[in-house]
């Protein structure tokens, strides 16, 4: 399959396999270790690192050696720190960290940035092996850099620097806008361009009023993307010179040809969008990356663009001829006699030719016109050279181009011919194409953080519906939160996307006076955790919400916890009123009565007593 790009070599991987970051024992920040320098800059150097605590490949930007002492570079390399730290964008090369070190010596501090690793090539790189770009990838990649400049200015942040060597091509045909090194805060209102070190920025791709040394907007990034089109299109920037002055210059006072003269194989719809992006006013220009990248999708999508047409200026001299030089004419007495012998001579010429042209007509009439007629040949479903290649056959022209998606006929494939095959025309007559663009595929833009209504807004001007789901989040109400296809990806026109929104911290309903289960269920279905306390103190009805933390109707994360107090208060019981104890009557002690004793029997005589009576002697 096809990358885009004829000629030249083929991508290679710029810094290597993650192997490549085998470091030469330096670190910085404690945990970052140098490897190889892949590149230096106008104010920096960039290495090769590993990031020794998550084992992974990064790109480390230093400020070079022979300026960290220079408080202006220092500020200017931190406020590119701060500034590239926010930006998190797929078409975006991600800033993981930031800091400072000192010098081996101690003498000085050297601020560095961490940035993702990217492994591919520059546009530059790209273009200085000779590589011609395909039309439609070209506005693949520019459509792609606008992305990114729209998801900055956002944020409120300008490039100022928009570039080839600032492009990053991915061996998966992924692009990364790099190197917002110069790029500073649009609320900074005493912003300009004007520096004691010079005019910064590229001169090639300077804006108008960059040049001039004036306050910038977004719309400067506008004319330098306009600049890398140009280029990514002829192979050419559209100033070039001696000297960055005079390029410089040209971009203030001239105006540059129409890319179809450096390539005349650019259908003329494309010389009107990068004129556009181009023009000298700021008001002339389009108003904003966004609006650019609509009309590059458009087209991509075979979709007419309302511009006006851009006419090529006129032939130069040849080189072998004298240049005109510019002089102020002689005073107006020597002219008006010259001037006045002139007009019969006119009239006379006039009149001749008007005589010429009544007779061909008349010969046309009488004769015919004697041009050959031949038959337009069937084009449909052939690619566009071989319907070219057919119509040379014919003695035909190919007339315009129009690119129209189609889900049934495959990309380049000819569509529809106007005369329609079969029709008799003269020879030498154009034939108008429409050209299959294939499905017709969107980018998904990045619109995580936009309100709901803005991102629908967005995507739809996409042509593409829009799906909702919430999600429990502190982030305001209907903030999306993602999406799904993610940002950058390549979907079918019509597809659908899904904004995930945020519900927004949710009101803590009032439960003091419930009872506690009740209480409870009103909380856990408005989205809370319930934690429950006790007050054994507080008279209240036992089992009465007391108070509750966070108060009623204050808002808090869905899913976090409140707090209610709950009563266990127990009432004392009642002391009672002692009951008077009656004086008991004593009961009177009964006398006894005794019991007569038992008259002991007679012994019967003869019978010997018990007690024995020793015998005399």
């Amino acid at each position: 399959m096809s990358d885009g790009f004829q000629g030249g070599p083929s991508d290679r991987s710029r810094g290597g396999a993650a192997s490549g970051a085998a470091g030469n024992g330096v670190r910085v920040g404690g945990r970052y270790e140098l490897g190889e320098l892949l590149g230096r800059g106008g104010m920096a150097e960039v290495r090769l690192g590993t990031d020794v605590r998550l084992g992974r490949t990064v790109a480390i930007k230093r400020l070079r050696t022979d300026l960290a002492t220079d408080p202006t570079f220092q500020a200017r390399f931190r406020r590119e720190a701060q500034s590239a730290a926010g930006l998190n964008h797929p078409n975006i090369v991600s800033v993981y960290d930031t800091g400072e070190e000192l010098s081996p010596d101690g003498s000085h501090v050297q601020p560095y940035i961490v940035m993702e690793y990217v492994p591919g090539r520059t546009l530059r790189e790209v273009l200085d092996d000779g590589r011609k770009v395909l039309p439609e990838r070209a506005l693949e990649i520019t459509s792609e850099v606008l992305a990114a400049l729209d998801y900055s200015h956002r944020g409120g942040i300008i490039h100022r620097d928009i570039k080839p060597a600032n492009v990053m091509l991915t061996p998966s045909g992924e692009v990364k806008v790099m190197d917002f090194g110069i790029a500073r805060a649009i609320a900074d209102g005493t912003s300009t361009m004007t520096h004691t070190s010079g005019v910064v920025g590229t001169a090639q791709y300077l804006s108008p009023e960059q040049a001039r040394g004036e306050t910038v907007d977004s719309r400067s990034d506008v004319y330098s993307t306009g600049c890398l089109l140009y280029e990514l299109l002829t192979g050419r920037p559209p100033f070039v010179g001696d000297s960055a002055f005079s390029v410089a210059y040209q971009h203030v006072r001239e105006q540059p040809d129409p890319p179809s003269v450096h390539n005349t194989d650019l259908p003329p719809e494309l010389d009107g969008v990068v004129m556009k992006a181009l023009a000298k006013k700021l008001d002339d220009r389009y108003q904003s990356a966004a609006q650019m990248r609509g009309d590059l999708q458009s087209w991509l999508d075979g979709h007419p663009l309302d511009l006006p047409t851009v006419l090529a200026p006129m032939t130069p001299p040849s080189s072998d001829e004298s240049p005109t030089s510019i002089f102020r004419p002689p005073a107006d007495e020597d002219y008006d006699e010259p001037k006045r012998r002139r007009w019969p001579l006119v009239l006379l010429g006039l009149l001749v030719l008007a005589l010429l042209g009544g007779a061909v007509a008349v010969g046309l009439q009488l004769f015919g016109s004697g041009s050959v007629q031949v038959a337009v040949p069937q084009l449909t479903g052939l690619t566009l050279q071989e319907a070219e290649e057919r119509l040379q056959v014919k003695g035909l022209e190919r007339g315009a181009v129009r690119r129209q998606s189609s889900d049934r006929v495959p990309r380049g494939e000819v569509l529809s011919q106007d005369p329609v095959a079969d029709s008799t025309v003269d020879q030498g007559a154009s034939v108008d194409l429409v050209v299959s663009a294939g499905t017709r595929m969107v980018v998904v833009t990045y619109v995580v953080g936009m309100t709901r209504e803005e991102a629908t807004e967005t995507l739809t001007a996409l042509d593409l519906n829009v799906e909702y789901e919430t999600r429990d989040a502190e982030a305001p109400k209907d903030e999306v939160l993602a999406t799904d296809p993610n940002a950058g990806e390549s979907v079918r026109a019509g597809s659908t996307v899904t904004l995930v929104l945020s519900t927004g911290p949710a009101k803590v309903p009032n439960v003091v006076g419930l009872s506690e289960d009740a209480a409870r269920e009103r909380l856990e279905d408005a989205g809370f955790d319930v934690d429950v306390e006790t007050d054994e103190t507080t008279p209240a009805e036992a089992g009465t919400v007391l108070s509750q933390t966070p108060d009623a109707l204050s808002e808090a994360p869905r899913g976090s916890t409140v707090t209610i107090t709950v009563s266990d208060y127990e009432s004392p019981s009642p002391t009672p009123t002692p009951t008077p104890t009656p004086t008991e009557t004593p009961t009177p002690t009964e006398t006894p009565t005794e019991t007569p004793s038992e008259t002991p029997s007679p012994t019967p005589s003869g019978t010997p007593s018990a007690t024995g009576t020793p015998d005399d002697g």
